[in-house]
């Protein structure tokens, strides 16, 4: 059994979704292991990673519309503000979404379906450099 770890950093534009699938393929395609898992960790408590559709637009923008309505900028409504108004509603959005994903590795190609991608999901409207942790198991 070997392992593998490093730090994937990016750097995004602000609130909205940053398709990493690419990022993370290269960086398991140099590593000698065919069989095994990956686990990706979100080293942030105002960013999240999710799996979901890569092939339509719409559907990111749809999932950043319902998060926004889920959990609003409302000045006065937390308490919780230290680095502004939308400091809160993005920790509120991290918390309803994952900080990990783990990705079956078959073959020597992650296990995602024909429509699936990997996403850092950016809860801040500022641009953020974000660091997501990878670590890969496998023979």
């Amino acid at each position: 059994m070997r392992q593998f770890t490093g730090l994937l950093t990016f750097e995004t534009a602000g609130r909205g979704l940053l398709e990493v699938t690419a990022e993370v393929t290269a960086w398991v395609r140099g590593k000698p292991v065919s069989d095994g898992l990956l686990t990706i960790f979100c080293r942030h408590t105002s960013a999240s990673l999710l799996i979901q559709e890569n092939a339509a637009l719409a559907v990111r923008h749809d999932l950043e519309a319902f998060f926004a309505d889920l959990a609003p900028e409302a000045p006065g409504r937390y308490r919780h503000d230290d680095e502004g108004a939308d400091d809160m509603p993005a920790h509120i959005r991290a918390a309803l979404t994952q900080t990990q994903l783990s990705i079956p590795l078959i073959a020597g190609r992650l296990a995602l379906g024909t429509w699936q991608g990997l996403y850092l999901f950016e809860h801040r409207r500022a641009p953020h450099r974000r660091e997501l942790a990878v670590h890969l198991l496998g023979e």
